[in-house]
């Protein structure tokens, strides 16, 4: 196996179709999601080193989903096979609705989270704003207009139906802005890199907060 696959869960099961949900010293989630169109089987630790597999068949979403984990610093592990030779955006929107729900999960209670984060990426001649409020009343604000939809045989507009289905099932408000860029790849890029980080500083554990981040009592 790749030398930067995700290390065993620290879970009862070693095998992500085996159980679901988040051990009670971890933050980590399995999620196995079977339909006609697609079967996705995630395993995700909030807590990681940003250790990453990724199997989709689709070459850039995999590279996609590599960069959120290394920058996110979650150990992520993808295994999706979908009816790629119909359409892309099967496989694209279940894994977003699988990570999502992976995410959810291994979040457990969510007690002393940061809760809100952003991100501001440059990459190369792009810059794209990201935030993000771990909320669990999920709103998806897209505004990343891109020169065209290509990036290879990858359809970019696949980017918005993947971090609508992402954020709906995590229960993220996720803003999603380009500032100004050219490519495609770049403004693709920098949007999962963006969410990644921003992410990555919502779920972070404050040592001052003792609750929820809310004056509700609820996320």
């Amino acid at each position: 196996m790749p030398a930067n696959r995700p290390p065993k869960a620290k879970t009862t099961s070693d095998s992500p179709s085996d159980s679901q949900g988040v051990s009670d010293t971890a933050r980590v989630a399995r999620i196995d999601r079977k339909t006609k169109e697609t079967a996705i089987q995630i395993r995700m630790d909030l807590d990681g080193t940003g250790q990453y597999h990724v199997e989709t068949g689709i070459p850039f979403f995999d590279h996609m989903l590599e960069s959120f984990a290394r920058h996110g610093l979650f150990d992520l592990d993808v295994r999706a096979k979908g009816d790629i030779e119909v359409d892309l955006h099967h496989t694209v929107e279940d894994v977003g609705i699988s990570l999502g729900e992976a995410f959810r999960e291994a979040l457990g209670s969510a007690v002393g989270i940061r809760r809100f984060g952003s991100c501001l990426l440059p990459m190369a001649e792009s810059k794209v704003e990201v935030a993000v409020d771990v909320s669990n009343r999920p709103y998806l604000v897209y505004q990343l207009d891109l020169e065209n939809d290509r990036i290879g045989n990858f359809d970019a507009s696949l980017t918005e139906d993947f971090m609508y289905a992402f954020s709906q099932s995590a229960g993220l408000d996720l803003h999603i802005e380009k500032r100004y860029g050219k490519s495609p790849h770049h403004c693709v890029e920098a949007a999962f890199k963006g969410v990644a980080r921003a992410l990555r500083d919502a779920v972070a554990i404050d040592p001052r907060e003792s609750g929820l981040p809310t004056v509700k009592g609820a996320l």
